[in-house]
């Protein structure tokens, strides 16, 4: 059995001796790390299959859901991808030690703000295993330790990539061991959200359960979003066109993630011009379709939706929609039954869309575009350690910002505060 403490313990001296690290020593291990994944892909393919087939027979038992079996499938594409996240973080700028702000305070005395690491980062995921690549890239980058906690469905596959990842660190042994590692057991998780005296952030990422359950039993500072209710709201100013494809790939191209769209809302104006074609391409991709009494009354066959599915998110090939008599109903509905994570306008028109994006108050706001661009990834951030509704420190695709908080520096000259008190030194306006 572990020893969670003394791993935690050890991420606090290695994140210390990680201030260290020089930008190109980071880099040229980001680069070994991608290189010894791609060399050794068939190793971590026949561990996936592994895990597939244990999960295979938990989804046959109902144990997990379709959507956990999919996130867990590493297939050539999401290897090719984590490969090019890695070598996508080692190029973008070194994200500590950047002077944020700088001013002279008084004559001779000189304050900046600079960035630094968080410390010691716990994240406790499910199913992805992924995952494991995109978040050691960002904490070797942003100088962080890290433990990682993954799920008992994707065990071999995290241990194949961790393992792999760990033997590419021990070419650079100015990188202390204890900055990135793993646990597995269930009963780690508990021991984890105690110890706030070593771990200083915790990122959760899997079902809004475990989510919830974290952000009820720390007092670490919990950085993620239990749910990803999104919306697309059809302005009357659409594009219809670009409002079909738009909420097709924002609910079909990956249904269980959580940037998929759940509920779309829809001017009253385009129930009949638009409100048909949008159902019928739906049910040629296969989505179940849960609608208002506006909608049922030219649709009967669809589901009248109830309250709580419109705060629902369904992770699967199911989807609410509503009509609504204005923007502002739009809006309202968003910000009373939304997550706070991803909504869209489809408009044409600027100023409507302007009001929707400053109204709508979540982390991320668009514009006639898909919800499934909500990625650290695609905003070309490399990778991302999770998604944040949070309103604090970071919001949106954490990235390497998100991992890096600040520290002021004070210069001076054998200064003292009670010249200034005494009026014998003057602080500049």
């Amino acid at each position: 059995m572990q020893d969670i403490i003394s791993i935690a313990k050890s991420a606090k001296d290695a994140s210390i001796s990680a201030l260290s690290l020089s930008e190109e020593l980071k880099n040229n291990a980001l680069i070994k790390i991608a290189e010894e994944i791609e060399n050794n892909k068939e190793l971590i393919f026949n561990s996936n299959n592994m895990d597939l087939q244990s999960a295979s027979i938990l989804l046959n038992e109902g144990k997990i859901s379709n959507s956990m079996f999919n996130r867990l499938k590493l297939d050539e594409n999401k290897l090719t991808d984590m490969i090019q996240g890695i070598k996508d973080v080692a190029k973008l700028p070194e994200p500590v030690n950047k002077i944020l702000f700088e001013k002279n305070i008084a004559v001779g005395i000189t304050l900046k703000k600079v960035s630094c690491p968080i410390g010691v980062i716990a994240v406790i995921f499910e199913a992805r295993p992924d995952v494991i690549s995109q978040i050691v890239s960002l904490c070797l980058k942003t100088s962080n330790a890290v433990i990682l906690k993954g799920g008992s469905e994707a065990v071999n596959t995290n241990k194949a990539i961790f393992d792999i990842i760990k033997n590419s660190l021990k070419n650079f042994p100015q990188i202390p061991e204890g900055l990135i590692n793993l646990v597995f057991s269930r009963e780690d998780i508990n021991e984890i959200l105690s110890l706030d005296r070593y771990i200083d952030l915790i990122i959760p990422r899997g079902s809004n359960s475990l989510v919830k359950y974290i952000k009820e039993n720390t007092k670490i500072p919990v950085l993620g979003h239990s749910d990803g209710v999104c919306h697309i709201y059809i302005d009357e100013y659409a594009d219809l066109e670009k409002a079909i494809n738009v909420c097709i790939d924002a609910k079909c191209q990956y249904p269980s993630a959580c940037n998929s769209v759940e509920t779309v809302l829809v001017h009253k104006s385009l129930l009949n011009l638009f409100v048909p074609r949008l159902i019928f391409k739906l049910i040629e991709n296969n989505v179940e379709i849960l609608a208002d009494e506006n909608i049922k009354n030219i649709f009967p066959s669809v589901t009248v939706a109830c309250e709580a599915d419109w705060s629902t998110e369904y992770s699967d090939k199911k989807v609410s929609l509503k009509i609504v008599d204005n923007i502002n109903e739009a809006v309202n509905h968003i910000n009373k039954y939304g997550s706070g994570h991803t909504d869209c306008i489809i408009t044409e028109n600027n100023d409507n869309a302007e009001y929707f994006m400053q109204m709508v108050d979540s982390a991320g706001v668009y514009q006639n575009i898909s919800t499934r661009f909500a990625d650290g990834y695609r905003y070309g951030f490399g990778a991302e350690v999770g998604i944040s509704t949070n309103k604090t420190h970071a919001r949106g695709p954490v990235g390497l910002d998100g991992l890096t908080i600040y520290k002021y520096k004070l210069y001076g000259n054998g200064d003292i505060v009670d010249d200034f008190v005494k009026g014998k030194r003057k602080f500049f306006k």
